[in-house]
């Protein structure tokens, strides 16, 4: 199992996660390939709690990303958000929305570190995360470099 996304993709959520006081959110759009997701795009919805403990994403930002991701032929892949001063494993909140969202979930802390997760039978199953050093938006090869996850 793996998740393939592009490092340009990938550096915004964090750097997004190291600007903010909050935990960040989103949305993974792309498509399955067998077990590989592949990420061809990240959205960033806003945080409707505007916590730095736990987030909920805003629910007509979260209907308008899909939509528009669907309309390009584009699935949700996966969700994204971070955590501050913590690792980025999955919490008990997180297992919840889990079992609502049973695609992958990216978890990023604001020191770089990240990792991805899936909860398959009630037990969290770590993802391998595939970094791709792409800096377009052309439909990604799913062979690139790997890059080391926590």
């Amino acid at each position: 199992m793996e998740l393939i996304i592009r490092q340009d993709d990938l550096n915004a959520i964090i750097k997004m996660a190291e600007r903010s006081a909050v935990e960040i959110c989103g949305f993974l759009f792309g498509r399955r390939e067998g077990n590989r997701f592949i990420v061809e795009e990240a959205r960033f919805v806003p945080n409707r709690l505007n916590s730095p403990t736990e987030f909920e994403m805003e629910p007509v930002e979260m209907v308008k990303a899909i939509d528009e991701a669907e309309g390009r032929g584009l699935e949700v892949v996966g969700i994204f958000h971070s955590h501050l001063n913590c690792l980025p494993r999955p919490s008990g909140k997180d297992l919840v929305g889990m079992k609502l969202w049973p695609v992958v979930w990216l978890i990023v802390d604001e020191k770089g570190n990240y990792g991805a997760y899936v909860l398959r039978d009630g037990e969290v199953v770590a993802f391998d995360v595939r970094v791709v050093p792409l800096q377009t938006k052309q439909p990604l090869n799913p062979e690139g470099c790997k890059n080391k996850a926590v």
